[in-house]
């Protein structure tokens, strides 16, 4: 839903309302000004938002990335480094 700063003010309950069940863009001189969201919706954002420190985020990627560190680890054990052959002089 879209509305402009006057109607939001003036129909305020009203926008809270709609506000539950999607967001409401409130425009201001014919831009998009602000956004009014549900507690949960904004709530959602906020816990989406929070930084992880390193270890938790070092933990998800592992989990996510399994199979392809695995395989990455399995090939290195094989075959060792890619560049091992490789000389500069």
């Amino acid at each position: 839903m879209q509305v402009t700063a006057t109607e939001a003010k003036n129909r305020f309950g009203y926008v809270c309302a709609q506000a539950k069940a999607e967001p409401v863009f409130v425009e201001k001189d014919g831009r998009i000004d602000s956004v009014i969201l549900s507690v949960q919706d904004f709530e959602a954002l906020k816990a989406a938002s929070q930084p992880k420190n390193l270890a938790e985020r070092q933990k998800a990627f592992n989990q996510t990335h399994k199979a392809w560190i695995d395989e990455q680890n399995a090939r290195f054990e094989k075959n060792g480094l890619w560049c091992d052959d490789l000389r500069v002089w």
